[in-house]
């Protein structure tokens, strides 16, 4: 990928954990006060895959920045989350990767398709 600006990719990233937390406490009738305790072991844990990944020189790739991201933001968010007192079912877990895959690789897959779909016309 050519170098892209960082800051739509933060976005897209913290925008799409909010989203996973804001659907899943929605869905569970979840007090809106325990909102931060919800996001912050998956955002400290996508910080953490941005800074393995060094995803800042290439934010956009699929692979192996968005897969390692994503897997980084599920692993350790959902060991963080239990280790802090907040339990973990193996359902959560597997709404938490597939939720997580389709937003945090997916904004990335779709933005890799748009721009070869825009080379492809400009060839």
């Amino acid at each position: 990928m050519t170098k892209n600006p960082v800051w739509p990719a933060i976005v897209a990233d913290s925008l799409s954990i909010l989203a996973f937390a804001a659907v899943g406490m929605t869905s569970h009738g979840s007090d809106p006060a325990s909102f931060l305790r919800v996001v912050w072991p998956f955002a400290l844990a996508a910080a953490a895959g941005w800074a393995w990944t060094r995803a800042w020189s290439a934010p956009d790739r699929v692979w192996p920045v968005g897969v390692s991201i994503w897997f980084t933001t599920v692993f350790l968010g959902l060991i963080l989350r239990a280790v802090t007192g907040g339990g973990f079912a193996v359902s959560f877990g597997l709404v938490t990767a597939i939720f997580l895959a389709v937003t945090l690789v997916g904004w990335r897959a779709l933005v890799t398709a748009l721009r070869r779909a825009a080379e492809r016309r400009t060839a």
